[in-house]
């Protein structure tokens, strides 16, 4: 099972037709589960992210393998990606993917974490970052399973 954790419900509703669009085409690899939770907005930008680290960690069991996505994180090109998916999911009953929000991840969440990616040194808004990681997550089913998909 995959789960990503978010930050904050999708406002748009072009984010939210991209979403259930790739959550549609993901489904037929793997059960997906997105969970979003709440976002703050504290004037301590550190009391911010604390808070939203602990409504993430209420959704992370122990048996999960957590991967942050983080600008700090390690970068991985597509087939890399893809490798490294297929290597945890056969090691590994239960892949979580946590997205911060506006400020970024709470220690907490950096601590728990097995593994810390970066899709760019570039900094995306979180609500189009999750369209961006799922249509990556996508594309390395793809390519796991050795089917055409546009470059």
């Amino acid at each position: 099972m995959i789960k990503v954790l978010c930050v904050g419900k999708l406002k748009e509703d072009y984010l939210q037709a991209a979403v259930c669009e790739y959550e549609k085409r993901i489904s037929k690899y793997a059960k997906l589960k997105i969970i979003e939770v709440s976002d703050f907005h504290y004037e301590d930008i550190h009391k911010t992210k604390e808070k939203e680290g602990e409504e993430l960690l209420k959704h992370i069991e122990e048996k999960d393998y957590v991967i942050t996505l983080d600008i700090a994180g390690k970068q991985l090109d597509s087939l890399s990606f893809a490798a490294n998916l297929d290597k945890l999911e056969m090691q590994h009953a239960n892949l979580c993917f946590v997205i911060g929000g506006s400020y970024g991840l709470a220690s907490s969440l950096t601590k728990r974490a097995q593994m810390t990616l970066s899709f760019s040194k570039m900094t995306f808004p979180h609500q189009l970052f999750r369209v961006l990681f799922l249509e990556q997550l996508y594309r390395a089913y793809k390519i796991n399973h050795n089917e055409k998909y546009h470059k």
